[in-house]
């Protein structure tokens, strides 16, 4: 069974993700910020990028957090909107009113 020419050459995304991997934490980080601020560019509400690097663990989980969600095309939130999904999540949004 011969194998189209399509499946012999390794796509873009393949060959990025593997490049990707080969590299130290921080500069993953860096590559991930680069592709996040190309995805800000495209959308019509546009977030600046961080340029702050945490230092604690905790703020490093949380920036990646943050990378992957506007990498994937979701929007962040808004203080509105925060306070709508965490009222939701317990029982009903209360809007300016809690």
């Amino acid at each position: 069974m011969r194998i189209s020419h399509q499946e012999d050459i390794m796509t873009n995304e393949q060959i990025l993700l593997e490049k990707w991997r080969t590299l130290p934490d921080d500069k993953q980080q860096q590559v991930l910020e680069l592709v996040e601020s190309f995805c800000l560019e495209e959308q019509t509400i546009t977030y600046p990028v961080a340029s702050y690097q945490p230092k604690t663990e905790l703020g490093k989980r949380l920036q990646k957090i943050r990378t992957a969600i506007v990498a994937s095309g979701e929007s962040l939130l808004d203080l509105e909107g925060i306070e709508r999904e965490k009222a939701e999540r317990r029982g009903g949004y209360q809007g300016d009113n809690g």
